[in-house]
């Protein structure tokens, strides 16, 4: 090996990466030279291996490297799988630079090198026992999401640390818990019905309750806690979620169970309330935050390992979450797939999510404005919550619009998305009626992420042709009561009718100017008027003399034409 002559004063060190070749471990292998000063001297002499390539023209005594204590090469050090007695042999014993295998640190600023039941001299990285010691040493309570030390980055180490201080805290108020309170036999709660004041029920003094068990100290502590970890970067308020759902999951009810508590003394009340908080704000982050996919899996994994009470059986399948790169999914997104279902291996898959789920990927594709695939979504997804996913239906109309497909979005106002509920134009209010009208006449919508969002208006697309507009608008007063007896309706059609297509970006429209009309038109509309009125008494569709139409009277036709549905 060639060096110049400012390089000649340096050591070489050689770093083994193969435990198999080592017999000192996987730390450092030293290349230990003759301590004779005679080498220094022959510096010019050249030392060839004939069998390989290899040719020393100097070497030096090395420096000795940090190192674990196994791989020592000054002290001996003896394996065992999990002796924690007692040093082993010369164990104890270190150098300058022995690293503590455990802790990670100097062994002579180790605290438990020696110490009886731990003894970190003896720990070594051939034992599975040592190793599970350093993992939790090394990651602490992040050790139960079988996380690997090279995924755990700050927030995961700061939610750990505030998940320790919270299980010691949970550890005293459970504790008290089942400690339970002592009540005398005159202030002896009535658990029954109805409900007597204190001792005056004999039924509950026959059963003299010496303690009262109430959950309310623990449930306090739990909701302060919940409510710090929904404050924390994702990742930390991932960790501390799912470690108090496990806690909680182990606590038992002592209470008899005539002991009726409300929802927050009663154990059996309380817990599937933390619960179904815990398991909404995780459904929500698992699809709104963007984790890598091993830590997703493994936060699901976790949840689905923690051994659910009966009382809690519900929650078992709560985090099985969908990714957002799952087939059916990404087939639903893309327009490949509109029923929302697949086969496979013979069996029927739906898609099928939570509430929150739905709301959580509704947000987001809000958010990066995919209003088609909000609107594929939606058509597809199933729900348990009927009602909740109607009210996301509800939208699609809107959503429509965005998209600037206004004929499509009338059409969704009429027709429901599958044929067991009832179309959105049975739930508009005045208000939304008038802005989807507004809408569909200028081709243009709000901003906002919702309908009545105060934000400026767009053009889309193309607004509807006034025949289509004026059908579209009579079909919705139709379908829905409330709007059909509301006068406003009637003038707010009219009003948009007699204004111009475009439209200020306030949202405000610009009415029409139009001149009297003829004489001969005034006249037969009052003519026709009074045989309107009569037909209109004795049944519901009329037909319009053709006499009072021209082509001159256009805008006229239109507004006589709503007017004579009222």
């Amino acid at each position: 090996m060639g060096s110049s002559k400012g390089e000649e004063e340096q050591g070489v060190i050689l770093i083994s990466d193969d435990e198999t070749e080592s017999t000192l471990g996987t730390s450092v292998l030293l290349v230990d030279p003759s301590e004779k000063t005679a080498v220094e001297e022959e510096k010019t002499e050249e030392v060839v291996d004939e069998e390989c390539d290899l040719m020393v023209t100097f070497c030096k005594q090395a420096n000795v490297m940090p190192h674990a204590r196994y791989d020592c090469t000054i002290h001996p050090f003896e394996r065992m799988e999990c002796d924690t007695c007692s040093p082993l042999g010369k164990n104890a014993d270190f150098c300058s630079q022995c690293y503590c295998y455990i802790c990670d640190k100097l062994a002579s600023e180790c605290q438990n090198w020696t110490t009886s039941s731990l003894c970190h001299c003896n720990a070594h990285n051939k034992s599975k026992f040592w190793k599970e010691q350093r993992d939790f040493a090394l990651a602490g309570v992040l050790v139960m999401f079988k996380l690997e030390l090279t995924e755990i980055d700050a927030d995961l180490r700061h939610g750990g640390n505030l998940l320790i201080n919270f299980i010691q805290e949970l550890s005293v108020e459970y504790n008290k818990y089942l400690i339970g309170e002592k009540i005398p036999p005159i202030q002896h709660e009535c658990f029954c019905l109805p409900k007597l004041p204190p001792g005056q029920c004999s039924v509950c003094r026959s059963r003299n309750p010496e303690v009262v068990y109430k959950y309310s100290g623990v449930f306090a502590l739990v909701t302060r806690f919940l409510n710090q970890a929904e404050r924390e970067n994702p990742k930390a308020t991932a960790v501390m979620l799912l470690g108090a759902a496990k806690e909680l999951a182990l606590h038992k009810d002592p209470a008899l169970s005539w002991q009726n508590h409300g929802h927050i003394d009663s154990l059996k009340l309380a817990v599937p309330y933390l619960l179904q908080r815990i398991t909404t704000q995780l459904q929500r982050m698992l699809v709104l935050c963007d984790f890598p996919k091993n830590l997703y899996e493994k936060f699901i994994h976790f949840f689905q390992s923690i051994s659910l009470p009966c009382h809690c059986f519900g929650f078992s399948n709560s985090l099985n979450v969908v990714p957002w790169d799952h087939v059916l999914l990404t087939t639903v997104l893309k327009g490949q797939n509109t029923t929302g279902q697949r086969t496979q291996k013979g069996r029927k898959i739906f898609l099928w999510e939570a509430l929150p789920v739905i709301q959580a990927r509704v947000e987001k594709l809000v958010d990066k404005m995919n209003y088609k695939e909000v609107v594929r979504y939606l058509r597809a997804v199933k729900c348990n919550d009927t009602k909740g996913l109607r009210d996301l239906r509800d939208k699609i109309p809107f959503y429509l619009c965005k998209t600037g497909d206004f004929l499509d979005a009338a059409h969704s106002l009429l027709f429901p998305v599958n044929s067991l509920a009832c179309c959105t134009a049975c739930r508009l209010t005045p208000f939304q009626f008038e802005v989807y009208l507004k809408m569909f006449r200028t081709g243009s919508v709000p901003t906002g992420k919702d309908i009545q969002d105060p934000a400026p208006w767009i053009t889309t697309g193309s607004p509807l042709k006034d025949a289509v507009l004026i059908k579209q608008a009579l079909k919705l007063l139709y379908s829905n009561l409330s709007l059909y007896r509301n006068p406003k309706c009637w003038s707010s059609l009219i009003m948009i009718l007699g204004s111009s297509r475009l439209l200020e970006k306030s949202g405000h429209l610009h009415p029409l100017s139009l001149k009297e009309p003829p004489l001969d038109f005034q006249e037969g509309v009052l003519a026709a008027s009074g045989s309107l009125l009569q037909e209109l008494k004795a049944k519901v569709n009329v037909s319009l003399p053709p006499a009072i139409f021209s082509p001159q009277c256009k805008q006229y036709n239109r507004c006589f034409s709503v007017i004579s549905h009222t």
